[in-house]
């Protein structure tokens, strides 16, 4: 599984395209669609005991059979409330079918309106591919041909109702469409910058956070150990306060860079405020993490910027064996803890060095009381 580093969270986006079959949203939108097809066939299946409504013989047969099919439909969605692309789009060609059998069965044709199509074709705009927005389109097309052929005399006047009718409902289709990727754009904008250090481009706290459990079912899956690393830039203030502030800017996206390009695909890594930064990744002992932080630490002091500004950094290293029923956010930040006092030892002992906590926890009580003598050190 990729790691998050810089420019992952456009990745993030990306999974998350609209689609109707994950996520609570998903399964609300799968209900709504299995309801509006209820009460479609049910207010369908009422024609069938109004006498004079539809023709007698096949085509009522047909019109039972087509209600039914709506009616099975909605109650197999309500089900199971997961509807992906490929059952949207079949909901969809069924609507298309039901239109022309509604419309081949009453008695008066120019009731079944081609508006009935209006419905379904909102539903591919805002829930399908490009693709298969594009057949149902066609199929409007060839619905609407069907339907009101059977409605008007004359090639003239059936061209000219079929584009008048599928032309209205396929482009109102297709607004819906491209309103629909303009607001997947702007959300997955704000789903990457909710994710995203906007400075570095690195993940957040809050993405790390949201990735802690993905990090510690793998751990137990695999049977490894979960490494917390927390890195602080040495005397990060002093180059702010003797070159400005943009120059420590340029620093941390330089570091920022170089660390991205040294951790492991399945890392995180993130910044989570000023100069300090977090990888959690997965180890099999101490050596590993050990090895992976010195060539962290190397990365930091041999990055440099276009300035020539150069910093080095103290790392802390903690491990922990996840166990079944902890809860990984609070678990990670207990891992971070240690990982943070370890950083402040190395802090101590002279800097640009790495540092590993001991196997017993600290609380977090402790570890926030370091952080101030920390930064007097840094």
């Amino acid at each position: 599984m990729s790691g998050w580093r810089r420019g992952d969270t456009d990745t993030l986006a990306r999974r998350h395209e609209t689609s109707v079959s994950r996520g609570p949203e998903r399964r609300i939108a799968a209900l709504v669609l299995a309801a509006l097809t209820f009460v479609a066939g049910l207010i369908g299946t009422a024609h069938l005991f109004v006498d004079g409504t539809l023709h007698q013989g096949a085509t009522r047969i047909s019109y039972a059979v087509a209600m039914a099919a709506c009616l099975v439909a909605a109650a197999a969605l309500a089900v199971r409330p997961r509807a992906g692309r490929w059952q949207t789009s079949g909901l969809v060609m069924l609507a298309e079918v039901v239109y022309v059998i509604v419309v081949l069965s009453v008695s008066v044709p120019a009731q079944a309106t081609p508006l009935m199509l209006l419905f379904p074709s909102f539903v591919a705009a805002w829930f399908l591919g490009t693709w298969m927005l594009g057949a149902t389109m066609l199929a409007t097309v060839v619905a609407c041909t069907i339907a009101l052929t059977h409605t008007y005399d004359g090639a003239l006047s059936i061209a000219v109702q079929v584009t008048i009718s599928a032309g209205a409902l396929n482009s109102a289709a297709f607004g819906v469409y491209v309103l629909r990727r303009r607001v997947q754009r702007l959300l997955e904008a704000t789903q990457a910058l909710s994710h995203q250090d906007p400075l570095t481009g690195l993940a957040n706290r809050r993405l790390l956070v949201e990735q802690a459990p993905r990090v510690w079912r793998q751990a137990r899956r695999e049977g490894s150990r979960v490494a917390a690393m927390v890195l602080d830039l040495d005397r990060f203030k002093q180059l702010n306060d003797a070159h400005g502030h943009a120059a420590g800017d340029a620093v941390l996206r330089t570091v920022a860079s170089s660390l991205a390009a040294t951790v492991r695909p399945s890392d995180v890594l993130a910044r989570t405020g000023g100069e300090e930064l977090i990888v959690l990744g997965l180890v099999s002992d101490p050596a590993e993490a050990h090895r992976l932080a010195e060539r962290l630490r190397a990365a930091v002091r041999t990055s440099r910027t276009d300035d020539g500004h150069s910093v080095t950094a103290s790392i802390g290293i903690a491990l922990a064996r996840p166990v079944d029923g902890e809860d990984a956010a609070d678990a990670m930040w207990r891992l971070v803890d240690r990982a943070d006092g370890a950083m402040y030892e190395a802090k101590q002992a002279g800097r640009d060095r790495v540092a590993a906590a001991l196997p017993r926890q600290r609380s977090g009580a402790f570890a926030d009381s370091l952080r101030p003598a920390r930064r007097a050190a840094g």
